[in-house]
């Protein structure tokens, strides 16, 4: 996605992004089965997507939007409730289910559609503002925030 600014060449923003790829690359996988009316499989690719989003969720909120909310508390408060509106609909897949509610799959559709914008704010505004605001103590709580959430050399996401 973005490359413009240079903030990827940050650890932090380059796992933050490497996240938001494989989401985008999850969700693509939504359209095909949705078209088929296949639920099943959307409640799996639900499940993926929520395995990556909990981890990279929690370094953005615990880690990365307390220094951008210092300067940006509305932008950052909305992101934070989108945050809470896709994990409410990717919840209703977890632990295996397949929801039986027949409006989900479009409610999911509906939210990935909402988190592929979120991307983009987050990387086209948030990201680079972050570059060029935040101060070492910052990104140092970035990076405990990281090892909390995915543990010692477990933050990357490598494409499958």
């Amino acid at each position: 996605m973005c490359e413009y600014c240079g903030c990827q060449s940050l650890a932090s923003i380059d796992e933050l992004t490497r996240e938001h790829d494989e989401v985008v690359r999850l969700i693509s996988h939504l359209r095909p089965a949705h078209q088929a009316g296949d639920v099943a499989p959307m409640a799996q690719v639900a499940r993926e997507i929520r395995a990556v989003l909990g981890p990279h969720t929690q370094v953005e909120e615990h880690g990365l939007f307390p220094a951008m909310a210092r300067d940006f508390p509305g932008q950052i408060a909305a992101l934070e409730a989108e945050h809470r509106r896709v994990e409410a609909v990717l919840v209703e897949a977890a632990d295996g289910v397949t929801p039986s509610d027949p409006a989900w799959p479009d409610r999911l559709v509906a939210a990935m559609a909402m988190l592929r914008d979120h991307i983009l704010k987050e990387q086209d505004g948030v990201f680079p503002a972050a570059l060029a605001g935040l101060g070492t103590e910052d990104w140092e709580a970035v990076e405990a925030e990281r090892l909390r959430a995915c543990g010692p050399r477990q933050g990357r996401v490598e494409p499958t």
